[in-house]
């Protein structure tokens, strides 16, 4: 108990809102990031059903809030780095919606030249340092980004997503106790959307509190209603001025649910389909930020349709890139090699 309330005593939690407070500007961006990585989810999820994506294809579909508010918070620099449910990661990281789609093809337009696929792409540019298909790889990876940041003595963030199912790995507690030792800028930001590959979560973690996973390490950390952006917005504010202030790791748990299943070759059928609708009803986190924008008068239906279609359009030229595109030489495969 003392572990507990001394992690809990360091929590910035309660210096700020639990919601932030969006301007007309930030409701906005929210809105068309959020349906974009929508818009580009149901593609994939058509593109799949056609034989044109091969291979795993995870899609993001209801866990949007998560990625687009904590992208809100924070600056150029900062490191992204997640599992191999990506692709909505990699466009809030504002990746040409082209190169992932080609990705995905496999074509020589996409992020890793045709070669990774779904799960496989990085963007240095962007900051974006992989999905990674391999159950809690990236959190070791993630915590080593944020070792080379205190190395070089800047002030960046390494942004650590994983899952509910990957929160039960060896490694990621072996990089809790690393990050806490040496002081690490590192959020890790748990995506519980309550099922990892098809289990529910009160069948397979003893602990169904995610955030106090760092407990024993006095990590703080926090749950979060991860299908409001707003609230993803405050708690991704806290967490990241925590890290830059140089007092170490900080835990998101953020509360989401996937509408789809674990990958297109799930049905999903360990949950009903009544509990599917009643969270897209009630909680979807589009609708969400659709509604605050009408009922503020921020926008009107017709200029809501406006983003939806201009949306659409490049989701669209993204899938008609990502179909021509040529596939890559076959020399290609003995390049980024280490050897």
């Amino acid at each position: 108990m003392a572990v507990a309330k001394k992690a809990q005593e360091a929590s910035p939690a309660g210096d700020q809102p639990r919601i932030a407070n969006f301007t007309k500007e930030q409701e906005l961006e929210a809105y068309r990031e959020m349906l974009l990585i929508r818009r580009f989810e149901e593609k994939a999820g058509q593109m799949y059903g056609m034989g044109l994506i091969g291979g795993f294809c995870h899609l993001y579909i209801g866990q949007e809030a998560v990625v687009v508010g904590m992208q809100m918070a924070l600056k150029h620099g900062d490191q992204v780095i997640t599992g191999y449910r990506d692709h909505g990661h990699m466009l809030a990281c504002r990746m040409d919606a082209k190169g992932v789609m080609a990705e995905l093809t496999g074509r020589r337009g996409g992020y890793s030249k045709g070669k990774g696929g779904s799960m496989h792409m990085f963007s240095v540019e962007k900051h974006f340092y992989g999905g990674h298909g391999i159950v809690g790889a990236q959190v070791s990876l993630g915590t080593g980004l944020a070792f080379a940041n205190k190395y070089r003595g800047n002030d960046n963030v390494a942004l650590t997503y994983f899952g509910d199912g990957a929160a039960n790995q060896g490694q990621v507690y072996e990089s809790f106790n690393m990050a806490e030792l040496w002081k690490l800028p590192v959020i890790y930001v748990i995506e519980n959307n309550r099922y990892a590959m098809g289990t529910a979560v009160h069948r397979s973690s003893a602990q169904q509190d995610f955030s106090k996973r760092g407990v024993s390490f006095n990590i703080p950390g926090e749950q979060v209603d991860g299908m409001d952006v707003r609230a993803v917005k405050a708690a991704g504010d806290k967490a990241v001025q925590w890290c830059r202030e140089g007092n170490g790791p900080y835990i998101l748990e953020m509360q989401t649910y996937r509408y789809r299943g674990h990958s297109m070759s799930d049905p999903a059928k360990y949950r009903t389909r009544e509990e599917v609708e009643k969270i897209r009803n009630e909680n979807d986190p589009i609708e969400q930020v659709r509604k605050r924008l009408l009922e503020k008068k921020w926008s009107s239906e017709d200029e809501l349709k406006a983003i939806d279609a201009n949306v659409r359009a490049i989701v669209n030229e993204a899938a008609e890139f990502a179909t021509n595109d040529p596939e890559p030489d076959p020399s290609e495969l003995y390049t980024d090699i280490l050897r």
